[in-house]
């Protein structure tokens, strides 16, 4: 409960002068006092200058530009190439997933960062910040700027282009960056990196080099997700799913000869005699793909029925349907009422064909039905349509069934260019005037419609179903993607998937469950597809031969590639090929005797660039050569590249398992399974407020930018500072998914303005240097139980800490922190100890015990906060100890087990839950307007005569005299039930407290205090006849004594 001296005090603290105490001739008031008798004057001296109170020039709020300004340089910058040079810890190695060079940093990217710091001693700290600078969003942009189609636009121009946004983008970003407080070496490009740095390109080439001799890379035509926004080829980690994607979905029939059937099994004879034919009935999302049709697929220990349609409703009516005998009652819907003509297996089917759909077809009169594993009974018909040029599970079950070509397309069907639209082949299956309709349309708008309307056409559509369902999507132009055959390069997994597990055995993982999202990923692929279509990336230098279509791509080949790169300096893209064409190449198998043909016409240079995915999933080798890569330490050998790899849940497909793949893939074979990291962190995605994915449709984008330093165009948007946004990243469960917005950030306000309110009072009322420096401090045998509970207490908090950020659970940090100052400081200790603080002799024990307390306090304080609050830490340090000097440069030196007290907390803890009880009893008085302050009150605490040997009556006489402190009330007394007298207060307010462990109880009281009113201190403890009361009396004539 807050007494009016205290609210009076608050309003006071900012208009205190700066000196703690005045000098003689400007403290009349203290002469005043010495001699004050019934003889002074009416008007009552004033006794502000007697007392302690608390003075500072740490300001209660400061402008954080101001903040950020005066420490961003001191600790950031200066600070890591300090710790270089000074750090004798351990080193550690901080490797972040690179953030994409094409735009302003968003929320996602400040979840990422927090410097940590171990306890002692201080740790050699290793931050090399770099960009990811390849790709399409950054080759956009820049085409975007130009107001240039890239389509109409030589690579070349595109490429300096995309090469000039990408760098500055990135000088962008790295401003942004030191505004976050973010700690590195941010001026040097060696302790930087770009994924398009010439050495960056080719040391990625040579890890390219590794894979290609280890026999991991091969080249093939097949099925693979392609982004017709891109036009380009993508790989699973660059998909995100949509969950409401609209499709238009189709049952379509294909013509079944059922004597082939009938051959299979002659008791078919019977059942379908003067029948020819059956349809099979298929359903699709994807009728465009239905040109394409190559065969259907059913699976052999399914039952399958032939049903008749009965429904003479319907315009199918009378047609046979060859369906799944469990999909018969949800196909009624489709097909209306049916009945059961005769049943099979599905391996009475496998082996038969039907024709195709298009009566045109090059594909010839029939198609096979073929077993496939992935055919379930779970939706659809239980047959399904097959295009291996448009789906992974098709192609494997025809490549399985041998039904594809080992060499060129594998004969393949696919009607689908490079823009997403229906090519001219198209005709080749539909005919030359159907194909009017549907060339040129995109297949996944206008061309799907048109595919479904000439389907209706030609009479083979039952039912046309709008369907909303799961799709895959470019993650980075936010549109479907298709799947079509193409040429791609891809690394093979499977051969090292298993290492690649072996290797994340000994990696720690934060949160741990992480670990199986990891696993699985890398569990289920057996590729990575990491060619794409791109101008502006780093090239896959493969050499084609024009005559013969050969690819040549081996290790010796790009060993020779890329010594020519790098003794030339000269670009795959900008050199000449005779450079790159090596002596073994310029035989007679490719260059015929006697040919003056330029090597251009023999030779071609691959187009195709690296997935970003490879680009970036190399870095961890850059670690080495700056010499803090695995093994790099001296004092302590270093089996891993990073300690502690960062980066959001969707990089569990990405960045994560990239660098994984890439440093097995190019390991030597003799040396054993090791990732490229010791941990890996993992957060969430940052949503808005409600819970919402933040999008530009939406108007819910919240930048990390606009909170640090406002928005110049609305004022409503305050600056807060980085302290405020840290703050807020370091307060949440970062391994979920997190929302902020205004109600968070206000949050996070208050929080920060506790913080800084607990770290003023303590600078406030420890004194200046000069007067620590002279002060003997109080131990622990001389200090009372209020002060022995809070040195536990902040043990206990800086433990909590440091396991916190040992384990990277900043949240439990900073509700820990937040707890302590809020609950145990702010609402408890200072509220007791304020009245000893302002009112007490200088050199009292009592005094000095709580400013013991104190700097221990802020010093712990200071430790805990500054890996999050670093500018909050460094303001406090510079305050207190104007050294000049970062807080970081001292190490952190924990609390000795000594101030670890069991006993002070479990007394402590008795006391308060008493102390509950008599706040009630004082709030009854105050509400019935008996007292204004809990200082006009005294309480009673009374124990019954049979009430012996009892722990908490031991207690509470051991601690009777600080029982009025810890109230806060004028007096607390100890009584027996004989000691309360006759007289009666003018009010009481009572109320019975169990004792625990006994069926005995105490009665607690309060009345109104027996003194008077203190004018110094204004508790009541002043006797009647006497000016103040004893302890002021005492300090006033102790403060003459010392200015005499």
């Amino acid at each position: 409960m807050a007494s009016v001296i205290v609210a009076s005090l608050k309003n006071l603290l900012a208009r205190l002068p700066q000196p703690r105490y005045r000098r003689r001739h400007d403290t009349p008031a203290l002469w005043g006092m010495a001699h004050y008798s019934a003889s002074t004057p009416a008007k009552p001296p004033s006794f502000s200058d007697t007392l302690a109170l608390p003075r500072t020039s740490f300001p209660l709020r400061r402008d954080p530009k101001d903040i950020d300004e005066d420490y961003q340089k001191l600790s950031c910058d200066e600070l890591y190439k300090w710790q270089w040079k000074n750090a004798e810890g351990p080193l550690f190695v901080f490797h972040d997933g690179p953030p994409y060079a094409n735009g302003d940093l968003h929320m996602g990217t400040q979840a990422q960062f927090m410097e940590i710091f171990d306890s002692k001693p201080l740790i050699f700290s290793s931050y090399v910040p770099g960009w990811d600078c390849h790709g399409l969003p950054i080759e956009n942009k820049a085409m975007k700027d130009l107001d240039m189609d890239p389509l109409k636009t030589s690579p070349l121009v595109i490429r300096e282009a995309a090469r000039k946004t990408a760098l500055r983008e990135i000088d962008s970003q790295k401003a942004q960056f030191r505004t976050m407080g973010i700690m590195a070496d941010w001026d040097s490009a060696e302790d930087t990196y770009r994924t398009l740095d010439k050495h960056y390109t080719i040391r990625q080439l040579r890890i390219f080099q590794k894979m290609v001799e280890k026999g991991l890379i091969y080249r093939q035509h097949r099925p693979v997700y392609y982004s017709p926004s891109s036009r380009s080829a993508l790989a699973e980690a660059e998909l995100e799913y949509v969950d409401n994607h609209n499709s238009d979905s189709v049952y379509v029939q294909f013509t079944l000869p059922l004597e082939q059937l009938k051959h299979k099994n002659p008791l078919f004879r019977n059942e379908l005699e003067g029948v020819s034919t059956a349809s099979l009935l298929v359903w699709t999302t994807t009728p465009w793909t239905l040109t394409a049709n190559m065969g259907i697929a059913v699976h052999r220990d399914l039952e399958y029925e032939i049903v008749k349609a009965t429904d003479q409703a319907l315009e199918h009516a009378g047609q046979l349907f060859v369906i799944a005998t469990e999909r018969r009652e949800a196909l009624q819907n489709i097909l209306g009422s049916i009945e059961t003509i005769c049943s099979f297996t599905g391996s009475d089917l496998v082996g038969c064909t039907y024709q195709p759909i298009f009566s045109s077809s090059a594909l010839g009169q029939s198609l096979p039905i073929i077993h496939a594993s992935h055919v379930t009974s779970q939706s659809g018909t239980g047959l399904v349509h097959c295009a291996p040029a448009h789906g992974a599970e098709d192609y494997l079950a025809f490549r399985s069934n041998g039904l594809l070509a080992g060499t060129g397309t594998g004969g393949m069907v696919c009607h689908v260019n490079m823009e997403g639209q229906f090519s001219s082949e198209v005709s080749e299956v539909v005919g030359s005037d159907a194909a009017e309709q549907i060339v040129g349309k995109d297949i996944l708008g206008k061309g799907n419609k048109a595919m479904i309307a000439l389907l209706q056409q030609n009479g083979k559509v039952i039912k046309v179903q709008r369907i909303q369902h799961r799709y895959p999507y470019d993650w980075k132009t936010k549109k479907p993607v298709v799947v079509i055959a193409t040429s791609q390069w891809f690394a093979d997994l499977e051969k090292i998937k298993s290492k690649a597990l072996t290797a994340l055995e000994d990696v720690h993982f934060f949160p741990e469950h992480s670990r199986n999202r990891l696993e699985s990923f890398i569990q289920s692929r057996s590729e990575w597809c990491i060619s794409r279509q791109r101008v502006w990336g780093v090239p896959i230098p493969a050499l084609y031969h024009i005559q013969s279509n050969k690819v040549v791509l081996d290790g010796p080949t790009l060993g020779h590639i890329i010594s020519v790169m790098e003794s030339k300096g000269v670009t795959w893209w900008d050199g000449a090929i005779e450079d790159f064409v090596p002596p073994w190449l310029m035989t007679e198998e490719y260059i015929p005797a006697g040919s003056t043909k330029p090597m251009s016409e023999i030779w071609m240079k691959g187009q195709d660039t690296m997935d970003v995915w490879f680009d970036s999933g190399t870095s961890w080798s850059m670690l080495a050569e700056m010499g803090v890569g695995r093994g790099q330490d001296p004092v302590a050998p270093r089996k891993h590249d990073a300690d502690m790899c960062l980066e959001g849940s969707d990089q569990h497909r990405g960045w994560f398992q990239s660098q994984l793949l890439t440093a097995i893939g190019s390991k030597d074979e003799k040396e054993g399974p090791v990732s490229p990291y010791a941990g890996l962190i993992t957060h969430g995605m940052v949503l808005d407020e409600k819970g919402k994915k933040m999008s530009k449709s939406l108007g819910n984008i919240i930048s990390p930018m606009s909170i640090i330093t406002g928005t110049p165009t609305n004022k409503k948007d305050a600056a807060y500072g980085i302290n405020v946004l840290r703050m807020w990243a370091a307060s949440v469960d970062y391994w979920k998914d997190m929302s902020i917005g205004p109600t968070v950030i206000s949050q996070a306000v208050e929080s920060l303005r506790k913080l800084r309110n607990s770290a003023r009072f303590c600078l406030g009322n420890m004194g200046d240097a000069e007067t620590m420096k002279n002060m003997e401090r109080v131990p622990k045998s001389k200090m009372g139980l209020a002060e022995r509970y809070m040195m536990n207490e902040l043990y206990t908090l800086e433990q909590t800490a440091l396991e916190g950020y040992r384990t990277y659970d900043f949240p439990k940090v900073m509700n820990a922190l937040n707890n302590f100052t809020n609950i145990t400081l702010s609402s408890l200790y200072f509220d007791i100890t304020k009245d000893c603080l302002y009112a007490n002799s200088l050199s009292s024990i009592e005094r000095r015990a709580v400013v013991t307390v104190l700097e221990k306090v802020l010093e712990t304080l200071t430790r805990v906060m500054a890996p999050v609050l670093p500018y909050l830490a460094e303001e406090i340090h510079a305050t207190w100890k104007k050294d000049g000097k970062s807080v970081f440069m001292t190490p952190w030196t924990p609390l000795g087990e000594e101030w670890k007290d069991a006993q002070a907390a479990e007394d402590m803890s008795s006391l308060l839950a008493l102390r509950g009880d008599v706040l009630v009893l004082l709030e009854k008085a105050r509400a019935a307007k008996q007292i204004k302050s809990a200082l006009e009150a005294e309480v009673d605490i009374i124990i019954p005569d049979s009430l012996v040997d009892n722990k908490f009556v031991e207690l509470l006489r051991q601690e009777e005299n600080f029982l009025k402190t810890l109230f806060i009330v004028s007096d607390a007394l100890i009584l027996d039930e004989g000691s309360l007298g006759t007289s009666s207060p003018a009010w009481v307010h009572s109320h019975t407290v169990d004792i625990r462990g006994t069926d005995e109880s105490i009665a607690v009281r309060v009345r109104p205090a027996t003194l008077h009113k203190c004018p110094r201190c204004w508790t009541y403890t002043r006797p009647e006849n006497d000016h103040l009361c004893g302890r002021c009396s005492d300090v006033i004539v102790e403060q003459k004594a010392q200015m005499d």
